[in-house]
């Protein structure tokens, strides 16, 4: 179990690296004015959203405790971006304000993972 378990948490990674890099590489255009939510950034939000799902069900599995508050908050910030994302995919810019917003709920969620204890 503890293989399948860090198989997602790696996917898990991939999927938070993968919006956060999508964000980090239109920084310049988000200074211009021309930012846009590219694929990689939605893919990473569903990918994030799978296998944390996944996590939390193997977790509880294996009988490891699971602290269901910082798991909520995690999802509600994570839906929160994927709305964001998915509504303004196919737009060719988006608002600087919504754009950053993206990008700092992203790292709260990561700061959420690594600090609350």
């Amino acid at each position: 179990m503890d293989v399948l378990i860090h198989l997602f948490v790696g996917l898990h990674i991939i999927g938070i690296a993968s919006l956060l890099g999508g964000f980090l590489t239109q920084m310049k255009a988000m200074g211009q004015g021309t930012a846009r939510f590219v694929p990689a950034m939605l893919h990473g939000a569903l990918t994030m959203l799978v296998t944390g799902v996944i996590l939390v069900g193997l977790n509880q599995a294996d009988d490891q405790s699971v602290n269901n508050i910082k798991v909520g908050v995690k999802l509600a910030l994570l839906i929160v971006i994927l709305g964001l994302v998915y509504v303004q995919r196919d737009e060719e810019t988006v608002d600087k304000r919504l754009f950053g917003l993206v990008g700092l709920l992203t790292t709260v969620n990561v700061f959420i993972a690594v600090l609350w204890t």
